[in-house]
């Protein structure tokens, strides 16, 4: 079996529970949500939400993992899971969509290449 070699930054930004991050938050590598975000996510990389993590905003990622609370736009362009205490409301576009047993999806879902996601990244966003 080949293994996906394509992403091949180890990085891990990690806002932790406690943390409330107000704005807009980029990164080239992977990021850990277990505290607060009001804000956009872009990363090139894949973002897990932790169960004690919530997201107000937009998300995009390689791959993205929900366990806790998201209300907003998510645009992953391999796979979305919803695990089973994820709690999603908004829009969803990805590839592959996964949702475990018990998770709760609460508005409209697209499912299209990866090729037709339109994922914004760090080099094509300006925080201006």
């Amino acid at each position: 079996m080949k293994k996906d070699n394509s992403f091949e930054n180890n990085e891990l930004t990690i806002i932790s529970s406690g943390v409330v991050l107000e704005g807009k938050l980029k990164c080239s590598g992977n990021i850990r949500v277990d505290g607060t975000i009001n804000g956009d996510i872009y990363a090139e990389g894949n973002i897990t939400v932790g169960t004690n993590g919530k997201v107000i905003g937009e998300i995009n990622a390689k791959d993205l993992t929900i366990g806790g609370k998201v209300d907003g736009i998510v645009r992953a362009q391999n796979k979305v899971i919803l695990e089973a205490k994820a709690i999603l409301k908004g829009e969803l576009i990805t590839k592959i969509l996964v949702i475990e047993a018990g998770a709760q999806f609460d508005g409209t879902s697209k499912m299209t290449s990866a090729e037709k996601i339109p994922i914004k990244t760090p080099q094509t966003i300006n925080l201006k």
